[in-house]
């Protein structure tokens, strides 16, 4: 099997461009790069190692790239609310994320903005089984979004 990482980073931009319209933020696609990963990176210390498998399955190649850059497996984070969330993912964006993420209210409206962009790499069935791993007050991040 070849592989073509020109389609690969195809595949990429034109998602980055359309996610960065998404957020809302011009066309500032390396922080929307950020954004992506953090987010990512903070579902993945809260969901099973077993789930965070099934869901990089169903995405194409660049997404499965972010989300696996720097991962260790270790204990899951315990995440009660979306407060507690967005910390995690601010955590991960480093010292940029007092400008990425200004304030919860912006961090939640791109988290929203992440789950329905991605809807269109999860089926219905596996965003049911990742919002099931949810603690009860981080289901709507998912619950909200899942018709779209």
């Amino acid at each position: 099997m070849a592989l073509n990482f020109n389609k690969f980073a195809t595949e990429a931009n034109t998602f980055l461009k359309e996610y960065t319209k998404g957020l809302n933020i011009g066309d500032d696609t390396e922080k929307a790069g950020r954004i992506l990963s953090s987010i990512l990176h903070g579902l993945r210390d809260v969901v099973s190692t077993q789930e965070s498998l099934q869901l990089i399955a169903q995405f194409p190649m660049f997404l499965k790239a972010v989300y696996v850059n720097g991962w260790t497996l270790h204990k899951k984070e315990k995440i009660k609310n979306m407060t507690e969330f967005i910390d995690v993912v601010r955590a991960y964006d480093g010292v940029t994320s007092i400008h990425d993420f200004e304030s919860d209210e912006v961090a939640s409206n791109y988290i929203d903005t992440t789950f329905i962009l991605l809807r269109k790499y999860i089926s219905l069935g596996e965003l049911e089984d990742l919002r099931s791993e949810l603690p009860k007050e981080l289901k709507s991040m998912i619950y909200q979004n899942i018709m779209f």
